[in-house]
């Protein structure tokens, strides 16, 4: 980028001193010392202190929902086990929501039966939940794994959707309806889905309604 790699030196200023102040040399930081106390360590404090923050939630996840994440997790836990897990499941619910959707007898129950019931073979948390909505009759596992999936660990995937809106609703956008605004933030977030989709169909068909109307 043809940037030098170093900042101007300041001049060190003098200043008139009163008759009963004491005479001394006021350090004053050079300009790359200057930079990297008001500037670079602020930054890297507070990425730091993001990233603890960050990661002591992610480490909660795992204890709170961990046994429901897969068939050898589960299985693995006897009648004692899957009571604390249960009753620590139902505590955090209740304290984020004031109210709490499980019964948490009943859940205790269901998982206990769940244990034998699956099949002898590893299965992933949706593995479980797809096979607990077949079967129908694990009300309180079903609505569990519903709270599991739809649960943010982090808040990354809506900070980029915020971003997006940043690039997309601009000064030359102003008059964007908000039906627009939705599509083409949609389009944008969902770009992996949209990058499957055929696009040729698509516009073959919209042209061929398109002729048809105006006949």
């Amino acid at each position: 980028m043809d940037v030098e790699p170093s900042l101007p030196v300041k001049r060190k200023s003098q200043r008139n001193k009163h008759f009963d102040e004491i005479d001394y040399d006021e350090a004053i930081l050079q300009a790359e010392d200057a930079f990297k106390v008001n500037y670079f360590l602020v930054m890297v404090d507070m990425a730091i202190t993001s990233l603890k923050s960050r990661f002591e939630e992610l480490q909660s996840f795992p204890s709170i929902f961990g046994f429901l994440l897969s068939s050898v997790a589960l299985k693995s836990l006897d009648g004692s086990h899957i009571k604390d897990r249960c009753t620590k499941l139902e505590r955090t619910l209740s304290l984020e929501s004031g109210a709490c959707d499980i019964e948490l007898n009943d859940l205790i129950s269901e998982l206990g039966v769940l244990r034998y019931a699956l099949p002898n073979k590893s299965m992933t948390g949706l593995e479980i939940f797809e096979y607990v909505r077949a079967a129908d009759c694990y009300p309180n596992i079903y609505i569990a794994y519903r709270i599991l999936f739809t649960l943010l660990v982090t808040v990354a995937s809506a900070e980029r959707s915020f971003s997006k809106l940043k690039l997309l609703k601009n000064h030359l956008r102003s008059t964007m309806s908000q039906e627009r605004l939705n599509g083409l933030a949609t389009i944008c977030i969902e770009k992996k889905l949209l990058d499957e989709i055929d696009i040729d169909t698509i516009i073959n068909d919209f042209a061929s309604r398109s002729v048809r109307r105006n006949f």
